[in-house]
């Protein structure tokens, strides 16, 4: 019998997310409302430590506006790690000033602290960490360099929910503002959207202004009220970067479900890391404790001992009906930030050669006992 294709991820929604979201379009209110008012609050009180939290339509739309609401603008300069999705270093741009691209750590592929260092002058204004595939940055080590130079932080933890570093959630730690991503393939999903987290009021309520036109009231607070509220005025150019309640209504049953959800994926690690280990790979870094890891991604790197290339290890998966997929292509080798930045791969040495080893492998909540055996049995088969 012929295997079905096994996709490289899969959201896991359930009945009970579909019936929020029917229970939403029967309400008459779709758009940003009392649906996306109750995830953002869930959302604060899930991390605590006093955070508040603004829903967003993209995790790309939440780091624009973070960086916008700490006074990032042109002339400035942002570091940001060369390991990434372009939305890390294009938000930068969308406010006229310039990423700084540093190389990563070797065996975390997190950004490098000293590369942040050695990069820093005195147009640096902020650092934008990357928590790869759900494993935090050496946030110790960050928060200290940004104290040390004055620098904004803000967290790109689209790997990370529910990520810890010594213990603490990231989204908690002492930076101005960290942002989630609940695209369809993340830890957890709301379709599209994000979340911007911060202790700083002024950063949230900023944000909060900016998200929805630069208008001084928000739209739900003033349809619903219960008297003549009709009046609003524009106080900024902002954006168009609200969560509709349609997709809270999916996030709010995703965040009930999230420990569980984290808890399947740690252990689908365990049995990756156990049964992949005398493999010619390199496994993926992990904190000292697996459960703080949010195992968003797989990524393991292919050794030169390893029979096969990179995309030769992709083609033979595919074959056997198993999806992978590359986390990242750097941001030094896309013709927008190559060109635009004079960027070389000898620039980025670790970054690069993890670009040319590394495959992200199927793990997501809905894989069963059986497809992660399949995963495995295809591997030793490949590389054994």
């Amino acid at each position: 019998m012929t295997r079905e294709f096994m996709p490289f991820s899969l959201p896991e929604i359930g009945e009970e997310e579909i019936n929020e979201v029917v229970d939403s379009l029967r309400s008459g209110w779709i758009t940003t409302g009392p649906k996306t008012k109750r995830f953002e609050q869930e959302f604060a009180e899930y991390l605590g430590n006093e955070v508040e939290a603004l829903a967003v339509n993209s995790a790309t739309a939440g780091l624009h506006l973070a960086l916008e609401a700490v006074g990032i603008g042109p002339g400035d300069e942002v570091i940001v790690p060369t390991y990434t999705f372009t939305s890390t270093a294009e938000v930068v741009r969308y406010l006229g000033a310039d990423p700084v691209f540093v190389d990563s750590d070797p065996v975390t592929l997190n950004i490098d602290p000293k590369a942040i260092e050695a990069a820093i002058t005195d147009k640096t204004k902020a650092v934008m960490p990357v928590h790869f595939a759900g494993l935090s940055c050496d946030m110790t080590a960050i928060i200290s360099l940004a104290k040390k130079h004055n620098l904004k932080v803000i967290e790109d933890a689209a790997h990370a929910f529910p990520s810890r570093f010594k213990g603490e959630l990231v989204g908690t730690f002492d930076t101005d503002a960290t942002v989630f991503s609940f695209y369809a393939n993340k830890t957890m999903t709301t379709a599209e959207g994000g979340m911007i987290v911060s202790r700083n009021k002024d950063i949230i309520e900023r944000c909060k202004v900016m998200r929805l036109h630069g208008i001084s009231r928000d739209a739900f607070d003033r349809y619903s009220s219960k008297t003549p509220a009709w009046y609003y005025e524009v106080i900024e150019p902002g954006f168009k970067y609200n969560m509709p309640d349609i997709s809270a209504a999916i996030g709010i049953h995703q965040l009930q479900k999230i420990d569980g959800f984290h808890q399947k994926r740690v252990a689908m690690a365990k049995v990756y890391d156990e049964e992949l280990k005398n493999l010619p790979i390199i496994l993926p870094a992990r904190s000292e404790k697996i459960e703080e890891h949010a195992w968003h991604l797989y990524p393991i790197r292919l050794t030169d001992q390893a029979p096969l290339v990179r995309d030769e290890f992709i083609i033979k998966m595919s074959e056997h009906h198993i999806g992978c997929s590359v986390h990242f292509i750097p941001l030094h080798r896309h013709p927008v930030w190559r060109d635009g930045y004079g960027l070389m791969p000898e620039m980025f040495p670790v970054a690069d050669a993890a670009y040319l080893s590394i495959a992200s492998i199927p793990l997501y909540t809905k894989m069963t006992e059986d497809d992660q055996k399949h995963v495995i049995d295809v591997m030793h088969k490949l590389l054994g």
